[in-house]
């Protein structure tokens, strides 16, 4: 996969955005559009991205692999994001290292794997699967959890890793993800950076959280905070420059707060230049 003609602070496209981005066209490297959202669109919605796509790059990122299930890989629905993205030309495609369906039931939630040889085994084997079919590597992104499986016997880190390599795509490092999780379950954030293989790593997440009584929650419903901007720029150091995108999912602001954060990323980039 080419990197080439992605680079910088994108934003993640967003519905209530896409009206304005159309008229007014700001100046915004790249767009990571939530392909699950489109599967069933209509001829308006996608005529509106055909407007969109013809100017500016596109990246597909999805919630509805479940590259860590056991159920039967969905083919219909990945021909569906096949076609898509053959569409709107997408440099790239990314899911996430959970489960979201067992027998046919779908939870509309990225559900935690227990970080065993056996969920290793079945993850690539489904990844490699899923490649063969799209006809490229994907990027496979960290989720936030909030409970510890007690047949885990690695960490969270060694897990993601030994996936990449043996299924041989990439990893898309969310680093709101890596904190929220740092904070749940006690590791420290820096060190789960400094084992990820930097050859494998194509794309970052910026995000924000919330506080509840016991746990970071994984909102995507706020701005960025102080301590994933710090570990951003710590990303930074030990990846180099790598294409970024901010999300936003709940409580979607103007699209200009939303620049505003692409930008503030953009600095910190530009002093790795």
């Amino acid at each position: 996969m080419s990197r080439i003609s992605i680079n910088g602070v994108g934003l993640g496209l967003r519905s209530p955005h896409i009206l304005q981005i159309q008229q007014e066209m700001p100046d915004i490297p790249w767009f990571e559009l939530l392909a699950d959202n489109y599967l069933h669109a209509g001829e308006e919605d996608l005529c509106l991205l055909d407007h969109i796509s013809e100017h500016y790059l596109l990246t597909f990122h999805c919630v509805g692999m479940n590259l860590g299930g056991t159920d039967p890989l969905d083919y219909d629905y990945l021909k569906k994001i096949k076609n898509l993205r053959e569409r709107y030309n997408a440099k790239w495609i990314s899911d996430h290292i959970s489960w979201c369906a067992h027998q046919g039931r779908h939870h509309h939630d990225l559900l935690p794997l227990p970080y065993t040889e056996e969920a290793i085994s079945n993850t690539v084997d489904r990844i490699q699967k899923v490649q063969d079919f799209l006809g490229e590597r994907i990027l496979i992104e960290n989720a936030s959890t909030y409970i510890t499986l007690k047949d885990s016997a690695i960490p969270e880190w060694e897990f993601i890793t030994e996936i990449a390599k043996s299924a041989d795509c990439y990893i898309l490092l969310d680093i709101n993800n890596i904190y929220v999780n740092s904070q749940n379950h006690k590791f420290d954030a820096i060190e789960f950076l400094k084992k990820i293989p930097p050859e494998r790593v194509k794309e970052f997440h910026l995000a924000g959280h919330e506080k509840s009584e016991h746990l970071l929650i994984d909102t995507h419903g706020t701005a960025i905070t102080k301590d994933v901007w710090q570990l951003f720029e710590a990303a930074l150091e030990f990846f180099g420059i790598v294409p970024t995108i901010i999300e936003r999912d709940n409580n979607i602001p103007e699209l200009n707060e939303l620049i505003s954060e692409m930008l503030k990323a953009n600095q910190k980039v530009q002093k790795w230049i």
